[in-house]
């Protein structure tokens, strides 16, 4: 299917809400359509001190003086009218953390389109990059694709590649994806304004689904091989971050390397001096290259084993 052209810049909403979705509302801010609102969450307690304040893209739409949306349903019919006198060609979805409605879907004379980061129709869902890096994946990237009332199952319109190296943790490919889309978007609307769009249906079939990730999923199983272990820290970082129980205390595994060999049971401290944490896995075994301890700060291995008694021969456990 190809869209049909439309005539100089198109009045565009953005939906957005995390730091994900900011380049791609700055793209858009720089381009030549016109951002004519930005729909965004309710301001929540954010940080340690769960202190209301503004989500990025709310406070970049602010210092830029676009009006802001923000709704708690997207059935309120107040919302529904204010978003409908925006007069909306187009509306743009990027991270933005709610379901949307069918009258909400209907509003935009050219519907919506979302920034997903993944290659479609693998990882549709809340958490693709995640589950992407945990499944050992060598490749993601992002679809824009066009929304339906279907998680993450309308037809695509673009897509760009990411290859993700054997140590890359999910924020650090989170940020690329997010530069990335950002480009392939704001291309993709001049498409859609040109008449130049052609969108390809989804293979349902091939489709898997990322569901947003618990602290319970970071619970590492050391009966695994110790790729998979060093899939699931990389993974979980920096949220919701893999853990292990060591001498009865829950610590938290931020960052690890992978261990050509190390034969001993699954979950035995090998090394513990230094600059060295090394534990075995089902196969082979992970270097801890940084630790906390619940209520602490991260660490590395020299300092964290300077405050805590680890020997050789201890046993990192699924249990307290």
């Amino acid at each position: 299917m190809v869209a049909a052209p439309h005539t100089g810049p198109l009045r565009i909403v953005f939906f957005g809400t995390p730091e994900f979705a900011v380049p791609t509302f700055d793209a858009l801010l720089q381009s030549h359509h016109q951002m004519v609102g930005v729909v965004t969450q309710p301001d929540r307690p954010r940080g340690r001190g769960f202190e209301v304040s503004d989500a990025p893209v709310k406070a970049r739409a602010v210092a830029a003086g676009v009006p802001v949306l923000q709704p708690g349903r997207m059935k309120d019919p107040s919302f529904l009218q204010a978003f409908s006198a925006l007069n909306a060609d187009l509306a743009v979805v990027a991270a933005y953390g709610q379901i949307l409605t069918d009258k909400i879907l209907a509003v935009p004379r050219l519907g919506f389109v979302n920034v997903h980061a993944s290659l479609l129709p693998r990882y549709r869902g809340a958490a693709p990059v995640h589950h992407a890096i945990i499944a050992g994946e060598r490749e993601t990237g992002v679809t824009i694709m066009r929304v339906v009332k279907a998680l993450d199952a309308g037809p695509m319109l673009a897509t760009v590649r990411r290859s993700i190296g054997p140590d890359d943790t999910s924020d650090e490919v989170e940020r690329d994806l997010a530069r990335l889309g950002a480009g392939l978007l704001v291309s993709t609307v001049d498409a859609f304004a040109d008449g130049h769009l052609v969108e390809v249906p989804q293979n349902n079939a091939a489709a898997s689904y990322a569901h947003r990730l618990t602290k319970d999923e970071g619970l590492v199983d050391w009966q695994q091989s110790a790729e998979r272990v060093h899939n699931l820290i990389r993974g979980l970082h920096p949220w919701p971050l893999a853990y292990s129980f060591l001498n009865g205390k829950r610590l938290i595994l931020r960052r690890s390397a992978l261990l050509a060999e190390l034969n001993a049971p699954p979950g035995t401290v090998v090394e513990a001096s230094g600059d060295r944490l090394t534990v075995a896995a089902g196969t082979s075994g992970v270097a801890i290259l940084e630790i906390q301890a619940e209520g602490k700060r991260p660490m590395a291995p020299r300092e964290f084993l300077a405050g805590h008694r680890v020997a050789p021969g201890s046993h990192f456990s699924s249990l307290p």
